[in-house]
């Protein structure tokens, strides 16, 4: 047998109007993408059938849309179509994504972390996207989505009422403080349920000025204002047969809330503008981080509604309230941004440290983290100096003795998360144990002199540090970690971003506030 080389997916580039730029080739290549730029429909039908997706831009309308669609139609090919529109063209987005377009973003957008998305979206398109033969779409089990993480036994127990819940055609309402992530619980909501094969489509109630929620939420017909050139459909018209989420429902101005409820109630919409009553098969599923019933009783909020969008209420619990999911949250996230296909290791020590930090950010905020290490990492084995927390570590200080847990004796089968969820739904329990149960470890000086470090930077102390001395020994360990970590001051400054000139200003500026940087070399 031969062995198999890993191969990046490609993606086909198809874009008459512009070259494809340096920008984006870096952030498809930086996000795990090989790219190839094409330029005809000939070239498109010889280089399809071993691309993964085409990314395709539209200028003015879906013509070339529909167009590329036919001939790949013709040549028997599935190739998924990602569409790139101008950012303030909102109908032709809409448009694209009714047409068939998987998905669609921003002509501009070269963020890497935009097309890192696109692996997910692909994974059930992927099966069949080489064939040369068209296949019948998968029948969609009830299965949650992928890239999510239930390991703690609370996070398990959530998991099973929901997968219960998506079943039922119920309004559910998720309450939790911000970062926890709620979004996620929603398409794990939409995936388990009868709706899977149907769009998912998620609005951000506070991220509109008040004067597009209505149009975002309910759509226009042509001409009902100055502007309205075309009829568009809102978000209860685009999740039409699957879920429309609406996150931050505790935003919304109370006049569309009286709306919002009509619709619910009625099950059926009249765009602005129009006059004919649309008829909507719609499951609705809400998300907020505020107290609703205060905001009931401060009239911020209607009682109504919150009856009718609370049909099922779900709590997600904050990050420290479900240790077990931490060092697997802190894996996943290793997994999801690596970019050379090397394995991630967190030591003993770090993985002490996560489990001890209060994560008032939550997920996110763990997301933040385990991304700053990766920068200051070198070697993939993640240290506590290569940790920076975006709050205080309370419970480390240099006088105090420190209890590690022992590493984690997990399967081999699920030392890490594999990017199927189901492996990490049925693993046991990990990283659970208490941390005052913990078994201790002896450490070596230079250890000591880092959890020390850690310590001081972190205390909260009004009387001991102030905001000058707490910026200063943060930068200090950033200075360190990338020192050390790097075979030159050049390399390290390169890292750092700025001059070999301003990096040694910094050493010894530090050096006079009696910060060492001996161990750093």
């Amino acid at each position: 047998m031969k062995s198999q080389t890993f191969c990046a997916p490609l993606a086909l580039w198809l874009d008459p109007e512009t070259a494809l730029s340096l920008e984006h080739t870096q952030a498809l290549q930086m996000s795990g993408w090989s790219v190839m730029p094409i330029s005809t429909l000939d070239s498109l039908v010889a280089q399809a059938s071993d691309a993964t997706v085409l990314v395709l831009h539209l200028a003015h309308d879906v013509t070339r849309l529909k167009d590329v669609q036919q001939v790949l139609q013709n040549a028997c090919l599935n190739t998924p179509v990602v569409c790139r529109v101008d950012r303030d063209d909102m109908d032709l987005a809409v448009d694209a994504t009714q047409c068939g377009a998987l998905t669609v973003l921003a002509s501009h957008d070269v963020r890497s972390s935009t097309w890192q998305g696109l692996h997910a979206k692909l994974s059930h398109a992927n099966a069949h996207a080489h064939s040369h033969t068209p296949t019948p779409p998968p029948q969609r089990s009830a299965q949650p989505v992928r890239n999510v993480v239930f390991v703690d036994p609370a996070s398990q127990h959530l998991l099973a009422l929901a997968k219960k819940v998506a079943q039922a055609e119920v309004t559910a309402l998720l309450v939790g403080p911000t970062g926890a992530g709620k979004e996620v619980m929603a398409r794990v909501l939409h995936e388990a349920s009868g709706r899977a094969r149907g769009p998912f489509v998620a609005l951000n109630c506070a991220a509109l000025p008040e004067n597009l929620i209505e149009d975002m939420l309910f759509g226009h017909e042509k001409g009902a204002f100055t502007g309205a050139h075309r009829e568009h459909k809102g978000v209860f018209e685009q999740a039409q047969n699957g879920t429309l989420f609406l996150d931050e429902i505790g935003e919304m101005p109370m006049h569309l809330q009286s709306k919002l409820l009509r619709v619910l109630q009625e099950r059926q919409l009249t765009r602005l503008g129009g006059h004919t009553p649309l008829s909507l098969n719609v499951r609705v599923v809400a998300a907020t981080n505020k107290d609703l019933k205060q905001a009931i009783v401060d009239r911020e909020f209607r009682e109504d509604l919150y009856y009718r969008i609370a049909t099922f209420r779900l709590r997600l619990l904050p990050l420290c309230e479900r240790p077990g999911d931490i060092i697997p949250l802190a894996h996943q996230c290793l997994i999801q941004y690596e970019q050379n296909g090397q394995t991630w290791h967190l030591h003993p020590q770090t993985q002490a440290l996560l489990l001890q930090y209060p994560w008032p950010g939550n997920v996110r905020e763990l997301e933040n983290v385990m991304r700053r290490a990766m920068v200051l990492c070198a070697d993939h084995h993640v240290t506590p100096a290569h940790l920076m927390f975006d709050e205080c570590l309370n419970s480390l200080t240099p006088s105090a003795p420190v209890h590690f847990p022992a590493p984690m004796h997990v399967p081999a089968a699920h030392a890490l998360p594999s990017r199927d969820t189901a492996a990490w739904v049925s693993a046991t329990p990990a990283a659970a144990m208490p941390f005052e149960h913990a078994t201790p470890v002896h450490l070596s000086t230079s250890e000591a002199e880092d959890l020390a470090l850690h310590s001081a930077i972190h205390n909260t102390d009004p009387h001991n540090t102030d905001l000058h001395s707490a910026t200063r020994l943060s930068e200090h360990q950033v200075i360190m970690a990338t020192l050390a970590s790097t075979p030159s001051k050049t390399e390290a400054a390169k890292r750092l971003g700025i001059s070999p000139r301003t990096l040694r200003y910094k050493m010894a500026q530090l050096r006079e506030h009696g910060l060492s940087l001996a161990s750093a070399y």
